[in-house]
């Protein structure tokens, strides 16, 4: 099943009952005009095991110790906004796997040839996912960046991933012929910066499903950074993101501003269709079957991560 992904833009009481996620607003509760029965008509309810992400996106939600109880036991991703609604925060449950201890120790043990394998094809599948999202998006030359994916070698110490981000950026948004790509950039960084805070809560969540600890990274490793292998596993798959975005930049004419519209499309992210080996599923779906094909790379199963082919 689907699981899905809901984001709270407005004041709300989010309680639980029954094992399902009840949701009160605040403006029609205080409310002494309406009618009861207009109020218990909208109290919204949905069961918790249908949940796998949750967008927490004004500072007058109200949220119960039981809620979150219940959706993190149930292996579900919460991320909290700031005040200029871009996601900061994301927990995580602790024990998303019964054989959890077992798999930390397999990826604490990890050799260094082996993470250097394992992000050589983390490279390759990102490149190659890169060079055909330009195609789409902009139908031009990715010839070179073919050739940079097949030549990446064991640990990429010759940083291709670099090389190919320059060319990518350069070219990828034909209608802002000097875009860089940053944090804190011009439009539509701010479109990218919500879009992959998305796609790295549904990594986190995917990982710890599987037993995995999102902190140790098979390349990156910043000492400030809980989500280093987060960060890893989602590089071949923000080329998805990168062409929603892409479709948004033509559709709106305003991006300076995360609008309801802009941010429920981004909000898709989790169903975005995906292939891997032929099989087509949600992305969500398709991010459970990488993150498990990982574990099972640490523990000598298997030689090869399933990644995305966009």
């Amino acid at each position: 099943m689907i699981k899905k992904t809901i984001c709270f833009s407005n004041p709300a009481y989010l309680s639980l009952k029954n094992s399902q996620l009840v949701i009160k607003l605040p403006e029609v509760e205080r409310n002494d005009t309406l009618p009861d029965s207009f109020k218990q008509d909208a109290v919204r309810m949905i069961p918790i095991e249908d949940i796998g992400v949750v967008v927490l996106d004004n500072k007058q939600i109200t949220i119960t110790q039981a809620v979150l109880e219940a959706l993190l036991n149930n292996n579900c991703a919460v991320v909290s906004c700031d005040s200029n609604h871009m996601p900061t925060g994301l927990m995580l449950p602790l024990d998303g796997n019964t054989l959890q201890s077992e798999r930390f120790r397999y990826q604490i043990e990890a050799s260094l040839p082996l993470k250097k394998q394992l992000w050589q094809q983390t490279v390759q599948a990102k490149i190659n996912n890169q060079a055909t999202a330009l195609q789409h998006v902009v139908g031009c030359e990715v010839g070179n960046m073919r050739a940079w994916a097949r030549d990446v070698r064991s640990g990429d110490p010759d940083n291709y991933e670099a090389r190919a981000a320059v060319y990518y950026w350069r070219t990828f948004f034909p209608q802002y012929p000097d875009f860089e790509r940053g944090r804190e950039g011009e439009p539509p960084n701010n479109l990218l910066n919500y879009g992959y805070a998305i796609l790295r809560a549904v990594v986190a969540r995917a990982l710890v499903g599987s037993g995995l600890l999102p902190t140790l990274g098979i390349h990156h490793h910043n000492r400030y950074n809980a989500y280093c292998l987060a960060d890893d596993i989602m590089e071949p798959y923000r080329p998805y993101v990168d062409c929603l975005v892409a479709d948004i930049v033509r559709e709106c004419g305003d991006i300076t501003q995360l609008s309801r519209d802009i941010k429920s499309q981004l909000l898709t992210i989790p169903v975005l269709d995906v292939n891997i080996e032929g099989r087509h599923s949600p992305l969500m779906v398709a991010m459970g079957r990488t993150t498990a094909s990982l574990a099972a790379c640490f523990t000598g199963e298997v030689r090869k991560i399933a990644y995305p082919t966009l």
